[in-house]
């Protein structure tokens, strides 16, 4: 006769471990995701940065004579100048960024569920909860990301520097956060950290709240059922929202992490994040704040949303 002992050690281990097998299975799906959708991050970063008016006070050439390229024109021409295998430059530090990521968001968000905010009284936990639950997770895990995101952006921009026939700044993803560690010090790996945490708690608002409402809005007023369709177009909206919110502040964080430093680790080019986006408006005019703007939403689509208050929720 089995144990309870017995059946639970034959038990499959979904059920054994509910939360950690859904954390690790989740992780894989997103990883892969990852991958399949980097190269429109990669693109994201080079529009982003393309056509910065702040370098002219560096006497930079290159950039005045680069003529301005949408999402495909870029992508092809990434492929064409420096070979297609150049459009997944950074994926390693953008794996080790999701790990991190993902990682610390999830533990933020569970102890925030469970302690914090705590379920109402007819055990349902209502989604204001969920949107600000979701915006300060997201915020922990980014600010703990933000190394991986810094070595990340000024690798995918490696190949334009070769480019323009400047020297490489590093010869790997180790050698990166070893140099930038070298220069700047602990601080300097935080470099950018407020732009992206405010791009993570707008993203993650956006994100959550629309998903949310327009697919209760879609079963409740529509013939459509809560099915892969409904999914997809909650999806898009959620991700034209998030990107809307999130863009400005996604501009900001690229351009700090890319621009060239001193021998302290110190920026040339922006004193703080307030500065580059007054400088942005102020020479390239308000609507560079949405460089990127087109690849950043098809990834947000395109890419599995994990969705902290529906796709990883672990009810009693």
């Amino acid at each position: 006769m089995s144990t309870p002992d017995d059946a639970e050690r034959l038990s499959p281990l979904v059920q054994r471990w509910p939360r950690a097998s859904k954390f690790l299975l989740s992780g894989c799906a997103a990883t892969v995701a990852e991958l399949a959708t980097f190269p429109l991050d990669l693109t994201k970063t080079r529009l982003q940065i393309q056509g910065e008016a702040a370098l002219a006070r560096l006497g930079d050439g290159a950039t005045e004579s680069a003529p301005y390229r949408g999402m495909v024109r870029t992508a092809l021409g990434i492929v064409q100048e420096e070979g297609f295998l150049k459009l997944w430059q950074g994926v390693t530090p953008a794996i080790y960024r999701h790990i991190v990521y993902s990682g610390g968001r999830m533990v933020t968000y569970e102890h925030l569920r469970e302690v914090v905010f705590g379920k109402s009284e007819d055990k349902h936990y209502p989604l204001w909860k969920s949107v600000i639950g979701g915006m300060m997770a997201g915020v922990v895990g980014q600010f703990l990301a933000n190394p991986t995101d810094l070595v990340k952006v000024q690798m995918q921009m490696e190949g334009k520097r070769k480019l323009e026939g400047k020297p490489l700044r590093f010869r790997g993803v180790h050698h990166a956060f070893a140099k930038i560690l070298a220069e700047g010090g602990i601080r300097g790996l935080w470099a950018g950290w407020v732009p992206n945490i405010q791009r993570a708690a707008l993203v993650n608002m956006g994100d959550l709240t629309t998903y949310d409402t327009v697919k209760h809005y879609l079963v409740l007023n529509t013939p459509l059922e809560d099915n892969i369709t409904t999914h997809g177009l909650s999806s898009l909206c959620s991700g034209l929202v998030a990107s809307i919110l999130g863009t400005p502040a996604d501009v900001i964080k690229s351009r700090i992490m890319n621009q060239p430093r001193d021998k302290q680790g110190r920026g040339l080019l922006y004193k703080s994040s307030t500065d580059c986006l007054i400088q942005a408006v102020q020479g390239e005019g308000f609507l560079s704040l949405y460089k990127g703007f087109l690849p950043s939403w098809l990834r947000m689509v395109i890419k599995p949303h994990w969705r902290l208050d529906f796709s990883l929720r672990f009810e009693e």
